[in-house]
């Protein structure tokens, strides 16, 4: 199978317990010389039996009142992509056996359709999918270099070459109307496919990225068609990236060139600092533009009217989901990673090392975070040192999710689930600010009030306060009680908090996040502190 060794440091290597230790990956670590394989005639035969733990997972599905996990029925398959179609079936790849499978969600039943021209014991991160009109689902597969179509109607599966030039990475997808999208992570350039082609000779349009030795990592379309993409060099920063494709395509198409100078077509603008990671990419319905950052517990908004950035923060991970049982963990971190825009001008993401699902509201200025309950130790620091791993730590390795209305369906790839969020659910609790926003200076500290109110049937809730901020100058202080408790259902917890600037704040607009943690949801609301 072919290798890219580049995928470990800057994409799928980010599953880190801190900025110093990794864990091993597949095909990565060479391991001992002979390591034992025990034949089962499961995909789980892809890894030596001391790896089957930490890569095929439990299979053992779970649910929360938010949360409903359904076990693949094939082990150690590994699913990633997932897509739904209109009749709300899902859809998702098997990174392990090179298969796509379906799920009703009215029967609850699984089916798997071989793929009779995938290699034995093949392997390969599929991390773009979408379902096409015709009925048919396209994905990437980064081993093989390939864009693949699976016909839903005939159940058949077509390869079609990707233009490999130096160390491609065919990535996410999107079906565009009458064309295909790709962005080329390591190849540095986006690419468009004319999706009535078939067979391994394929002509491609493959735009080169301005900034070179970069990466060229997901992509959004707006309401005009634009499109909006990073480049950037694993932490150390990059640009955004905004393509007029409608111009550029009947530039080209009225020139002899095959491909023109980008400068007339492109606007670039620098990413903040704070900014090293932007995988995933989204365009909302104000027009503005919402980016995840792998290497943090931060996302970030950016308005092209303004060109200003905007950065937004998650609450910090549970202890489950990073156990610490060394006490490497200094400062434990969230990790957004694919972002999407829902019907509702919702934003919607991932965050890897939290095992979340998480619901940002721009208009409300809230987040919501569901707590996903399947759990893998070997990703996490949960080994106490006797060889017994603690009970409900780890994470599922969410990679992918889809959006369906009110449901969020995502894939677990550690843990062979996938599972589905119902956002339309009641949450057990609100969060009522005193003020959204307040007006500070450097080495100043102002006040702010909230309320933690029970929406929930039960009597008592185990609360623990949510007190976030982007920045270390910016400090927020809990007055006068505890950070955990438990919440009478018949009695609202008021909260007083100072919010301090320190000397050194830089002037700007920030957002700092309050709220509570349950078990398996988490509730929160963003304050916006303007430091003048």
């Amino acid at each position: 199978m072919k290798k890219k060794g580049v995928i470990v440091t800057i994409f799928f290597g980010f599953i880190l317990l801190s900025s110093t230790v990794l864990l091993t990956l597949p095909g990565i670590d060479p391991g001992t010389d002979s390591p034992e394989v025990s034949v089962t005639g499961t995909p789980a035969d892809n890894f030596p039996d001391e790896q089957r733990a930490q890569f095929c997972g439990s299979s053992n599905a779970q649910s929360t009142n938010y949360v409903q996990e359904y076990s693949i029925p094939t082990l150690c398959t590994n699913p990633l992509a997932i897509i739904t179609d209109y009749d709300g079936n899902v859809w998702f790849a098997q990174t392990n056996t090179g298969k796509i499978s379906k799920f009703d969600p009215n029967s609850k039943t699984f089916t798997e359709y071989e793929n009779p021209m995938w290699p034995q014991g093949g392997r390969s991160m599929m991390w773009g999918m979408d379902y096409a009109p015709d009925g048919s689902i396209w994905y990437t597969d980064e081993s093989y270099d390939s864009i693949w179509k699976f016909s839903t109607i005939d159940e058949t599966y077509d390869r079609l070459s990707y233009p490999s030039e130096g160390d491609s990475l065919p990535q996410k997808l999107l079906v565009d109307g009458s064309q295909i999208i790709i962005n080329d992570f390591t190849g540095n350039k986006l690419t468009f496919l004319d999706p009535n082609q078939s067979g391994e000779e394929v002509n491609y349009l493959s735009i080169p990225s301005p900034t070179n030795d970069s990466v060229t990592a997901d992509f959004a379309v707006d309401a005009n068609d634009n499109v909006w993409y990073t480049n950037w060099l694993y932490q150390q920063g990059g640009v955004l990236v905004k393509f007029d494709q409608n111009s550029y395509l009947n530039a080209v198409a009225t020139s002899n060139e095959k491909f023109l100078p980008l400068i007339d077509f492109i606007e670039i603008y620098r990413l903040p600092v704070t900014l090293l990671t932007p995988n995933g990419i989204a365009a909302a319905d104000d027009g503005t533009i919402w980016m995840a950052d792998t290497t943090s517990s931060s996302f970030f908004n950016f308005d092209p009217m303004t060109e200003s950035f905007v950065q937004y923060v998650t609450s910090d991970p549970m202890l489950s989901t990073y156990g610490n049982q060394t006490g490497v963990v200094k400062t434990p971190i969230s990790r957004p990673y694919w972002i999407e825009s829902d019907n509702q001008g919702r934003i919607i993401f991932n965050e890897q090392t939290a095992n979340n699902i998480s619901v940002m509201d721009p208009k409300s200025q809230s987040l919501v975070e569901y707590h996903v309950p399947s759990k893998n130790p070997n990703w996490a620091d949960c080994d106490p040192g006797t060889g017994m791993m603690l009970a409900d730590c780890g994470v599922a390795q969410i990679f992918d999710f889809t959006i369906d209305g009110e449901k969020i369906w995502f894939t677990e790839w550690a843990e062979n689930n996938i599972g589905v969020v119902d956002t339309s659910i009641p949450l057990p609790l609100e969060i009522q600010l005193s003020s959204s926003s307040i007006i500070t200076t450097p080495g100043n500290s102002k006040p702010i009030d909230f309320v933690v109110s029970s929406l929930s049937q039960k009597d008592l809730l185990g609360v623990s306060l949510i007190l976030s901020s982007t920045h270390d100058f910016l400090n927020i202080e809990l007055i006068d009680a505890p950070k955990t408790f438990q919440l009478d259902s018949d009695a609202p917890r008021p909260i007083s908090l100072i919010i301090n600037t320190a000397d050194d704040a830089i002037p700007g607009t920030y957002k700092v996040l309050v709220g509570a943690q349950l078990s398996d949801v988490a509730i929160s609301k963003y304050v916006t502190v303007t430091i003048e």
